[in-house]
């Protein structure tokens, strides 16, 4: 089982005041702690793994509610509470983060190894970055890449890509229920929150199971000298020059509006090839390591978004089989309602109220000391708000 989902967020300038900064630290950690002691560490995966309840999470610390650097502040406050080494006292581990961070990866696992088998959680790691950099192409770069491993073994990914033109940041949630067992035979994506919906290379969508086949099975029977020259006549007819088989038979056999009409599709997959002498290098080593899924073609070293998107193009206009284009969103959700429990550190809905911060730290922490000391008044009065809260977003 695996649940996946997706958010865009505008870019915001500026950075978090020390005095907002170490409340939100305090408030994050006992709401955390409070769901791993009450429900367990996968609980809080799982609710974390909803970009909505990410988002929800990130504004009743104070952050803003539609902030970029939500990610860096929820990610950043979950680590400090849940650091690599803290695997055997809370059955939780947060690891990697934004920039150099994300590359620790592979040596924070290794605290894990006692606990954990460390190369599943290293190798879910680099799969799921590929996932979101290669066999989806929606335009934006990674450049956060954060894991939240649980001691029972799942583990949620949490990365974010920028759109550097648009000015707008998109993050992903992926949490696989068993690290180091990849699928990607069915759509993966189970919620997805966005504000823009723009066509993309999407090899992850069910439309592309047929696609993802056939490129497996290209690249397995294709010499790779004929697969090179497959690639020039792709960039040919993208460029809408005549083919060379034009020149023999008379005429062209591609129709330019047919080509034109696929272009107005999906302007970020239907473009040339830039480097065909590195798709030669690629698809050779492909031939020798010969990947019989589409999961293992992924994690295949040397195969960046350029020569997938290549092979996909080959596969689609020379063999016929189209990829889909559908953006992963199935419909915009907005956390706005929980940026008024204590505002956002920009002012909206209104500027943040540190002593109301101060206020709902003191509950949190008397509900954690009840928890130790067997009291569950507290406890109680939780659920039923809960429920309460339930009820009024039901409209009940």
């Amino acid at each position: 089982m695996s649940q996946w989902g997706i958010a865009d967020l505008p870019l915001h300038e500026g950075h978090v005041p020390e005095y907002l900064l170490r409340r939100m630290k305090h408030l994050g950690s006992l709401i955390a702690r409070y769901i791993v002691d009450v429900y367990g560490p996968s609980e809080l995966l799982k609710k974390l793994s909803d970009p909505l309840w990410f988002q929800a999470f990130n504004n009743i610390i104070g952050m803003d509610w539609d902030s970029s650097g939500s990610t860096t502040i929820v990610h950043y406050v979950l680590k400090n509470t849940f650091p690599p080494s803290s695997l055997r006292d809370f059955g939780l581990a947060v690891l990697g983060g934004k920039g150099r961070d994300a590359l620790g990866v592979k040596q924070e696992a290794l605290l894990l190894d006692r606990v954990l088998d460390a190369r599943s959680i290293v190798d879910t790691s680099r799969f799921s970055a590929r996932l979101d950099s290669i066999a989806l192409q929606d335009g934006y770069t990674l450049y956060i890449h954060g894991l939240y491993v649980s001691e029972k073994g799942g583990v949620l990914v949490v990365q974010q890509g920028m759109n550097v033109e648009e000015r707008v940041a998109r993050r992903y949630h992926i949490y696989m229920v068993k690290p180091g067992v990849f699928n990607v035979k069915s759509d993966p994506h189970s919620g997805v929150a966005s504000h823009r919906v723009n066509p993309a290379l999407n090899l992850l969508d069910e439309e592309s199971d047929y696609t993802r086949r056939a490129i497996v099975e290209i690249l397995e029977s294709t010499p790779t000298g004929s697969l090179v020259e497959q690639v020039h006549v792709v960039n040919r007819l993208l460029k809408e020059l005549p083919s060379l088989e034009s020149y023999v038979h008379g005429g062209s056999i591609h129709d330019k509006d047919t080509v034109r009409n696929r272009v107005a599709k999906c302007p970020i997959y239907y473009r040339p090839v830039r480097d065909v002498n590195r798709i030669e290098v690629v698809a050779e080593r492909i031939k020798k390591l010969a990947p019989r899924e589409f999961s293992e073609l992924l994690l295949i070293p040397g195969l960046g978004p350029e020569s997938l998107r290549a092979i996909a193009l080959v596969t689609d206009l020379i063999y016929g089989y189209t990829p889909s284009f559908r953006d992963p969103t199935t419909h915009p959700m907005d956390p706005f309602l929980y940026a008024y429990a204590h505002g956002g550190k920009d002012g909206v809905p209104y500027r943040v109220k540190p002593r109301e911060i101060d206020k709902t730290i003191e509950f949190f922490t008397g509900v954690l000391n009840d928890l130790k000391t067997g009291s569950r008044e507290k406890e109680i009065l939780l659920r039923n708000l809960a429920k309460f809260v339930g009820r009024v977003k039901k409209g009940i």
